[in-house]
């Protein structure tokens, strides 16, 4: 899959699914129920054990029904690992520069973290498809539409502090896509295997999306 299609498929799904979990042996199960709810997009943190073989698993069970990523990468060589096992994008927490060239290099999309303006600016000027910000709890909505003010060529992803709660206050301030963190994949019910409560979770983070996009309140 390509760059253009990868960010293409997330923007119009409006969802990243942070995907954190002790273990990686019921993850294909928890990435079925996200997509059953809406959830097209996932992203399987590196701090997942075993994440690259969780990638690859992920990718040989679901193919294309999904836009498979990988989160909490530091550096190109964890990047170039994850892209090898199926990631079509890197999400990083921070910026990394060479994690930049090397998906660029492999025409595939990445979203390095910032927080400041300079920091998110010096982001995008190096490449980034989009900018996480990231901990967007700290500042919430209202410091995110400060950012879009002088800067609205760039697509900011809030993560971190995205919840049903404040969704669509993250969309209303101009967030191009939502990260969604344990307020979607809650550990506890990755533990528990409670799939239905994660489509359910799945859904009405979609309907959200859906109901903005269309203009009507939440």
């Amino acid at each position: 899959m390509s760059r253009d299609v990868t960010l293409s498929r997330i923007l119009n799904g409006g969802l990243v699914a942070v995907v954190r979990a002790e273990s990686g042996a019921s993850l294909i199960a928890v990435v079925q129920a996200l997509v059953e709810g809406g959830v097209h997009a996932v992203e399987i943190t590196f701090t997942v054990p075993d994440a690259v073989d969780v990638i690859r698993q992920v990718r040989r069970e679901l193919g294309e029904n999904i836009v498979l990523g990988a989160g909490t990468v530091l550096d190109p060589e964890t990047a170039r690992a994850a892209l090898l096992a199926g990631a079509e994008y890197i999400v990083s927490p921070s910026l990394n520069i060479d994690v930049i060239k090397l998906c660029r290099r492999y025409d595939k999309a990445v979203m390095p973290g910032a927080f400041t303006p300079t920091e998110v600016v010096n982001a995008w000027e190096s490449g980034a498809d989009v900018v996480k910000i990231f901990p967007a709890d700290v500042g919430g909505p209202n410091y995110l539409k400060s950012l879009r003010g002088p800067l609205p060529q760039i697509r900011l992803m809030p993560t971190g502090g995205v919840d049903l709660e404040t969704a669509e206050a993250f969309l209303k301030a101009g967030a191009c896509c939502l990260g969604v963190g344990s307020a979607l994949v809650d550990p506890r019910l990755v533990r528990e295997g409670d799939y239905a409560t994660l489509r359910e979770r799945a859904a009405a983070f979609a309907a959200i999306v859906q109901r903005h996009r269309a203009g009507k309140s939440v």
